[in-house]
This record gives C-alpha cells, sequence and structure tokens, in this order.
C-alpha cells in the first residue's frame, strides 16, 4: 500500500485510504454525473534535488473538480530525460495500482445505480509527454506501461492531471 501523504489546500496529511473517501463524498454529490479520475506525475529539477508531484484529480466534467498531490524528492538533479519521464511513470503508476486492485470498484458502486442517468466514472494516467518536443521519442515505451496495467492513457494535450495540475507544485 500507498505510505505516503497526500494533501491539498485544505488538507494534509492524507492517506489513500482517506482521499478515496473524499472522492466518494464528492461522487455522491451528483452521482448522475460522468466523472474522469486521473493520476499524473510532473517534476522540476533544482539545484541540489528533483521534486515529482503525483496528482489524483477527479473531475466532475462540467461541474468541478476535488484533487490532491503528493511529493517524492530525490536528492540529486536527475538529468537524464529519460530516467525523469520514466520516474513520472513509476510514480503514477504507483499511486494508480491500489485504484485498480481496490478503490476503482468502490468508487463505480455509487454511480452504477445511476448509469442510466448519465452516470459515468472513466480512469486514466496522464504522462506528461507529447508528440511536439524532446519526449516525442519516449511515447512509445511509457503508454506501453500503462497500456500493459489495463488503463486508459493521456499524453499532451490531453494530459492535464499532470503537465496542468501536478506541475503547478513543482517548482
Amino acid at each position: 500500500m500507498i505510505d505516503a501523504s497526500f494533501y491539498n489546500q485544505s488538507r494534509q496529511n492524507m492517506g489513500i485510504e482517506e482521499v478515496v473517501e473524499h472522492m466518494k463524498a464528492f461522487i455522491e454529490k451528483d452521482p448522475t454525473a460522468t466523472y474522469r479520475l486521473s493520476i499524473g506525475t510532473d517534476s522540476h529539477v533544482h539545484q541540489r534535488y528533483t521534486r515529482f508531484i503525483t496528482a489524483i484529480h477527479i473531475h466532475r466534467v462540467g461541474k468541478g473538480a476535488w484533487g490532491c498531490i503528493r511529493n517524492h524528492t530525490i536528492e540529486r538533479k536527475v538529468t537524464s530525460l529519460k530516467e525523469k519521464i520514466s520516474t513520472e511513470t513509476i510514480l503514477s503508476q504507483e499511486v494508480a495500482f491500489p485504484f485498480i486492485s481496490l478503490y476503482l470498484e468502490q468508487l463505480a458502486e455509487i454511480i452504477l445505480p445511476y448509469e442510466d442517468e448519465g452516470g459515468n466514472l472513466q480512469f486514466e494516467i496522464h504522462l506528461d509527454i507529447g508528440k511536439q518536443g524532446l519526449t516525442k521519442h519516449l511515447i512509445q515505451d511509457m503508454t506501453n506501461r500503462i497500456d500493459a496495467m489495463g488503463v486508459e492513457v493521456k499524453i499532451k494535450p490531453d494530459s492535464y492531471a499532470a503537465s496542468s495540475y501536478a506541475h503547478r507544485y513543482t517548482k
């Protein structure tokens, strides 16, 4: 199980179980909505360390969102782009695994009775890579890792959990 602490502007030191409870409460407010649950990681190389931020973001499409992040720091500059993107992918996979094995079913059970009214839950991993720029040669390798988990993968410009939400906290 993940032993890292998640946080957002209103809550600190949340374990993964508490994160899921907040998500359940968020979904219960409108179980007829379409939800997109996204996990993504971004990083920034600082002078003496590299900060990785992994985001969990649940979007009630067209009607708001709730999210939280966790910080993972490597006490050195990660200068290899492949190592940096690979680490981002691994950290996202690590957070996604308990959802796949335990929590997605619990979240889906809230929505299931409301499917005929439009209730829906999509699960995605967002990678901070894209067809433009230096990361384009890493797309196949990184997306294959997520595909092997049976999870939908998004890359730029559609990978907002990594390239926007997590990115905001890497500096």
